[in-house]
């Protein structure tokens, strides 16, 4: 079984191509909030600024980076950690109201803000990533499970290749898909164990790409003997991720393993 991680959901008005879809109202104002926080942050030290440490000066902005970039992404911590840096310069340091820096240790500490700052970004933008890639699993493997159960219990194959035509229809998004049992006619472009695509005998970079415009096959093998293929015909959202390719092939893996068992099914 393949390992997957990951989250994908078609998107029904996309193109049929990958493309970079526009950031949504959200990550714009979380950037916004990643040139102003800092300033705003900084501009409520400058009354203790005589008596507050440089340093705890710079920490205190470090927990404006982090607090933008969990909420954000990696380019809004960036932004952060930048606005942060520079308004500590601005603000905080001699002489004030410049750019300018006389003190080497105040130079210091305002690189090391920067510094400090792109690092925590990063990690808290990771950190947040990976959590939506659990949940994402979850649902997954939700689906794996399901099919694994089905394709133990269904007295007739029919019903776990029905079952997953759907999952597959779901998961890749895909305009239609239909089965196949014992028939390779044609050469059409087929989708891999690995989640790759070939047309021919060329590999086809699916992921820059899209879909090549023609059904795509999907094989299912039983104890190593080739029973059937989903016939795959894409939708108009982007292409899934290779995580979702990947899940595309455990499920039609279950499916050869119901059909190794039960037999011939209907065409569908």
């Amino acid at each position: 079984m393949s390992t997957v991680t990951g989250s994908w959901k078609p998107h029904p008005g996309g193109a049929a191509r990958a493309t970079a879809r526009p950031w949504p109202l959200r990550h714009w104002l979380v950037l916004v909030a990643g040139l102003a926080a800092p300033l705003l942050v900084a501009l409520a030290l400058v009354p203790f600024r005589t008596s507050l440490s440089h340093t705890n000066a710079a920490l205190v902005l470090v927990v404006v980076v982090v607090a933008v970039a969990a909420l954000g992404s990696r380019t809004a911590g960036a932004v952060a950690a930048l606005s942060a840096a520079a308004w500590f310069d601005f603000f905080l340091t001699r002489p004030y109201e410049t750019f300018d820096i006389t003190a080497s240790a105040d130079i210091e500490t305002a690189v090391l803000l920067l510094a400090v700052g792109l690092i925590v970004s990063q990690l808290a933008a990771r950190a947040r990533r990976l959590e939506v890639i659990t949940v994402t699993d979850a649902g997954y493997l939700a689906r794996i499970h399901t099919t694994a159960d089905l394709a133990r219990s269904a007295r007739s194959a029919d019903t776990v290749v029905d079952h997953v035509r759907r999952e597959l229809t779901d998961v890749l998004g895909l305009r239609t898909c239909r089965f196949e049992y014992g028939t390779l006619l044609g050469q059409p472009p087929r989708l891999h164990d690995d989640g790759s695509v070939t047309v021919g005998k060329r590999s086809w970079d699916v992921d820059a790409a899209g879909w090549p415009e023609r059904e795509i096959e999907l094989r299912t093998y039983g104890n190593g003997h080739y029973l059937g293929r989903f016939m795959l015909t894409p939708g108009p959202g982007p292409v899934p991720p290779l995580q979702a390719r990947l899940v595309a092939v455990t499920l039609a893996d279950q499916t050869g393993s119901a059909l190794d068992t039960a037999g011939p099914v209907r065409n569908g």
